[in-house]
């Protein structure tokens, strides 16, 4: 597991190789892979390798690494063929949005029209 993780974090042990998934990409601090219960047809998440709770949690040094999760994400959904008819990147934080796993993460949706968001 990366050097700031949290054993019981299911991804970190996606990170860390423990559970499997379908990956599309890795660098050195991020990772995307398509989501087991996607809401969409194309809906992969992007998640830094490290251990990070939520936005509110990063320090103004994590602004690169936020930075960088949306660039993937820009990038995931271009290998992904969606990127003319359009796509959605949020980050849901708490459980009133929809959060659950607290480990930061992106999600990329689309493949279908998605209409209006609250």
């Amino acid at each position: 597991m990366p050097l700031n993780s949290d054993p019981n974090c299911i991804f970190c042990k996606i990170v860390a190789g423990q559970i499997p998934s379908t990956q599309v990409h890795r660098d050195e601090s991020v990772m995307a892979f398509n989501d087991i219960r996607p809401l969409a047809p194309t809906h992969i998440l992007v998640i830094p390798l490290e251990h990070v709770t939520f936005v509110n949690q990063t320090r103004a040094e994590d602004e690169k690494l936020i930075g960088h999760m949306v660039r993937v994400g820009g990038s995931v959904a271009q290998k992904a063929g969606i990127e003319k008819s359009g796509y959605r990147i949020s980050i849901n934080q708490g459980r009133d949005a929809g959060q659950e796993l607290d480990h930061l993460h992106l999600h990329v949706l689309g493949g279908r029209p998605l209409g209006r968001s609250a």
